[in-house]
C-alpha cells in the first residue's frame, strides 16, 4: 500500500476521531445540564483551537436575536439586521459577492434550523481561500452549532415552562386569596334578603364586594372595581378590602372620613398608576335610612319595580387625585320591599356579537320585568341573560353584582 494512500486514511481516522469526541463532549455537556456559557465556551475552544477558525459569530434568537458568540471581532457588527439580511440563507453559503455591505466582513454563512424555523446564524470570517471549499468541515460545525443551539433552545423552553408553572401555582394561591375578599355568607332574613354573583374574567379579578355588620342595626353595603387586571390589580383590592374592615373595626363610621382615608390609601399603594371605582352604603334597619356615596362608580338602581333611581351622589374615583376637589354625601329612606342593585361595569358594557353594549337601561327592564323575586334568583336570571346576550364571545371583563331586598 503506497504511504499516499496511508497517510489519507490515516487522517480521515483523525477526522473521524476528532468529530466523534466533539460530538461526545457537546453531548456529555448538555446531558448533564451543563450552563449556557459552558456549552458556548466547549463550541468556542473546538472552532478556535481544533480547527483554527479565529473569527466567528453566532446569533441566536431567544425573545428576539441576539449575539450568543462573537469572537475576533470588536465593538458592533455595523448595519446588520439578522432577519433582514440572513433569513433568505438555508444553506451553508460562501460569501463571494453581496448586495448587503455589512456580508463583506464574512466568508461564510452558516444557518442553523430546526423544522424549517431559523434559530442561529453563524458568520465566519477570516478564512484562507483553500479553506472555503471544506465542505465537510462546515457541514459538522454546522451539526455541532445545531446540537448546541436546539439544547439551548430547549434549555429556554424547560426554564419558560418552569416559569409559567410557578406563575400558574401564584395565580392559583391568588385566587383562593381573593375568594377570602368576599363575605363568605349574605343574610336572608325578615330585615333583608342580599344575593352576590361573580365573574371573574382572568384566574384573579379586580372586582370586590362586601356586606359588614355594624351593630345597633347598622350594615355597611359596597362594591368596587379596579382599573387594570393580573395579581397587581388584585393585591390593590386585597389592601383596599383590609382598610375598609379596619376602618369599620374601629367604629369609624363617617363617610366623609371613609373616602379620604381610602383614597390616600390607593394613591400609596398604586402611585398614581391604578384607580378603584367604590359605591358604600350605610344602612340602618330601624330607622330604614341610607347614607351612600358613589366614587366614580356605576350608578347603583334603586327600585320599587315599577320606577328606578340611580345612586349618584359622591365624588371621583378613588386614586385619581391626591385631594377629593367635592364630596357629597346621598341619603334616602327606603320604602319597604326597595330593592338596590349594585354592579360593575363588566356587566352593562358586555358586547354581544354585534358589538352592541348589554347597557344600564337593558338591566332596569330586566329587573322590572321579573320583580319581585328571591336575590339569589335574580342574579342568576341575570347572569343567564348575559349568556344570552354575549353568544359566543367570552367575558371581556371581571363581571360582578349584588343585590338587596330590604322588607
Amino acid at each position: 500500500m503506497r504511504s499516499s494512500t496511508i497517510s489519507s486514511i490515516h487522517e480521515q481516522l483523525l477526522k473521524k476521531d476528532f468529530k466523534l469526541h466533539s460530538l461526545l463532549e457537546i453531548t456529555n455537556a448538555i446531558n448533564s445540564n451543563q450552563s449556557v456559557e459552558r456549552i458556548c465556551m466547549l463550541f468556542e475552544f473546538i472552532l478556535r483551537e481544533q480547527l483554527g477558525i479565529s473569527k466567528f459569530i453566532l446569533y441566536n434568537k431567544q425573545t428576539q436575536w441576539n449575539t450568543l458568540l462573537k469572537i475576533g471581532f470588536k465593538g458592533k457588527i455595523k448595519d446588520l439586521d439578522v432577519e433582514a439580511d440572513l433569513f433568505r440563507f438555508r444553506e451553508i453559503t460562501v460569501i463571494e459577492s453581496s448586495p448587503i455591505k455589512a456580508l463583506h466582513q464574512f466568508d461564510v454563512i452558516v444557518p442553523i434550523l430546526h423544522k424549517k424555523q431559523a434559530l442561529a446564524y453563524l458568520l465566519i470570517a477570516g478564512l484562507e481561500e483553500q479553506r472555503l471549499d471544506e465542505n465537510e468541515t462546515m457541514e459538522f460545525i454546522q451539526t455541532l452549532a445545531n446540537i448546541i443551539v436546539v439544547a439551548i433552545e430547549n434549555k429556554r423552553l424547560a426554564a419558560l415552562s418552569i416559569k409559567q408553572e410557578k406563575m400558574k401555582k401564584e395565580l392559583e394561591l391568588a385566587a383562593e386569596l381573593q375568594k377570602l375578599l368576599f363575605p363568605a355568607e349574605l343574610p336572608s332574613n325578615q330585615d333583608m334578603d342580599i344575593s352576590a354573583k361573580y365573574k371573574s374574567h382572568h384566574e384573579v379579578g379586580g372586582d370586590y364586594y362586601d356586606f359588614i355588620y355594624l351593630g345597633d342595626n347598622e350594615y355597611a353595603i359596597c362594591i368596587a372595581d379596579v382599573s387594570g387586571k393580573g395579581i397587581g390589580a388584585a393585591m390593590l383590592m386585597a389592601n383596599f378590602q383590609a382598610t375598609i374592615r379596619t376602618l369599620f373595626n374601629y367604629q369609624r363610621f363617617d363617610l366623609d372620613f371613609l373616602i379620604s382615608e381610602l383614597n390616600n390609601r390607593v394613591m400609596d399603594n398604586s402611585k398614581g398608576e391604578k384607580f378603584i371605582t367604590f359605591f358604600v352604603a350605610i344602612y340602618n334597619s330601624e330607622t330604614r335610612k341610607i347614607n351612600y356615596v358613589n366614587a366614580g362608580h356605576n350608578h347603583p338602581i334603586l327600585t320599587n319595580g315599577k320606577t328606578a333611581e340611580f345612586l349618584d351622589d359622591g365624588c371621583i374615583g378613588l386614586g385619581m387625585l391626591q385631594d377629593i376637589p367635592t364630596l357629597s354625601i346621598g341619603e334616602r329612606i327606603l320604602a319597604p320591599n326597595t330593592t338596590l342593585c349594585m354592579y360593575t361595569d363588566g356587566l352593562v358594557e358586555l358586547n354581544n356579537e354585534k358589538d352592541e353594549q348589554f347597557e344600564t337601561d337593558r338591566l332596569v327592564k330586566l329587573i322590572h320585568n321579573y320583580y319581585p323575586i328571591k336575590m339569589e334568583d335574580m342574579n342568576n336570571l341575570i347572569f343567564s341573560k348575559l349568556d344570552e346576550w354575549r353568544g359566543e364571545r367570552e367575558f371581556e371583563d371581571d363581571t360582578a353584582i349584588l343585590s338587596c331586598r330590604f322588607f
